[in-house]
């Protein structure tokens, strides 16, 4: 049963090192994009300042050479490891028991190959927090499941044109305290086609979120009933519900056929 994690302070040190991962990876319906309009960040490392400008898009990023099309309403899949350019299904994408939600936001912008997270307007499209409370199980627990693939739809009537896409993962084994949060997340390039004319309510990083608030500064080293996702609700979709009964850790992702080359150049689809 997921309950208290208490540790000592050398394993925790371990695997507080263990726990530190990428994003890195995208899928386009089934089609794999591999890197190729990631801006992937220079280290595995967290952030834990939400008042700072890496809360956007990470430090150490470099706009990415590539912008991917996907359409409007159809799947897109992003993959997390926890070293760069490694798709083994045999490590956990994120370790170390470093339990948090999965949170997918995207942002127009006039050019994604420039824009800047800091100065996008971001609407969150999918968000799981405490996707069962018997006993405690987490949605990055479901990325570890998957091989560190997440997969959301993109919303059927936002507007065409390009976006930044932020995903994000917030590890709180150290959230107890002020500041103990990680922040793990990385903006992609993408052309969206289709689509309508809708305008989702929109938050800005920094800004969205607060170093206080209840999904940020947690103990989740005691059994939890309820757990309240950071950031705004998402658009055109519900948060995941807290399920009571145990969450099922069967992949649903075909981790069989997971690959391990990393393409770099976006693809044809």
């Amino acid at each position: 049963m997921y309950g208290p994690i208490r540790a000592a302070a050398a394993a925790s040190l371990i695997a507080s090192v263990s726990g530190h991962a990428i994003w890195q990876d995208l899928w386009i319906g089934d089609v794999d994009a591999g890197t190729s309009c990631a801006r992937v960040p220079s280290s595995n490392s967290p952030v834990t300042d939400v008042t700072g400008s890496a809360i956007a898009c990470n430090t150490g990023t470099a706009k990415a050479s590539g912008i991917c099309p996907v359409e409007a309403g159809s799947q897109v899949t992003v993959e997390m490891h926890q070293q760069m350019n490694d798709r083994s299904c045999e490590n956990e994408a994120i370790g170390g028991q470093h339990y948090g939600p999965v949170i997918i936001y995207l942002a127009k912008v006039d050019d994604a190959a420039s824009a800047e997270g800091t100065d996008a307007a971001w609407f969150k499209v999918d968000s799981a927090g405490l996707v069962s409370n018997s006993p405690d199980y987490f949605a990055n627990q479901v990325l570890n499941d998957n091989c560190g693939h997440w997969t959301f739809t993109v919303p059927a009537d936002i507007a065409p044109g390009d976006y930044l896409l932020r995903a994000e993962t917030i590890a709180l084994h150290s959230a107890s305290g002020a500041g103990g949060a990680q922040f793990y997340m990385t903006c992609y390039q993408l052309t969206v086609t289709g689509g309508g004319s809708a305008s989702p309510d929109t938050v800005s990083f920094p800004g969205a979120y607060d170093a206080s608030d209840p999904g940020i500064l947690v103990d989740i080293h005691q059994t939890l009933s309820t757990y309240v996702v950071p950031g705004p609700t998402p658009y055109g979709t519900a948060e995941w519900p807290v399920a009571t009964t145990a969450y099922p850790t069967t992949a649903t992702w075909d981790i069989a056929s997971a690959p391990t080359s990393v393409p770099t150049a976006v693809p044809s689809v």
